[in-house]
């Protein structure tokens, strides 16, 4: 069911703590924590606690978790010190687009320079 733990998605067993992750952000409807794959200095994932496919399906359903997700993004790259150098947020929706783990997400990345446009 929508917004329900999933028994065999990653992020939901981060959220409940089954796996560890290395969390540098963490509110009632929110996680961040660092990607263990980095595609730059600073790459953190923000996740919302409840289990929604993919960013889209997570607005539609829940616009306010949505909204909490980039507030939350400007707070990491605030707590990093990249948001006066610049930082870029991603979604990735579909395996088209490069998503592999389908619970919505937000990378959060910057510590360096990024082309337009990107990949």
């Amino acid at each position: 069911m929508a917004g329900e733990p999933q028994a065999d998605c990653l992020f939901c067993k981060i959220v409940s703590k089954e796996v560890p992750a290395t969390v540098v952000r963490e509110t009632e409807t929110t996680l961040a924590f660092r990607d263990i794959n980095p595609q730059a200095p600073t790459h953190v994932l923000v996740i919302p606690k409840v289990h929604y496919p993919d960013a889209a399906s997570l607005a539609k359903a829940e616009p306010q978790i949505a909204a909490d997700i980039l507030r939350e993004a400007g707070a990491v790259a605030a707590d990093e010190e990249i948001d006066g150098t610049g930082f870029r947020v991603i979604f990735n929706t579909g395996a088209g687009a490069g998503q592999t783990v389908f619970h919505a997400h937000a990378h959060i990345l910057g510590g360096r320079g990024f082309n337009w446009p990107p990949g």
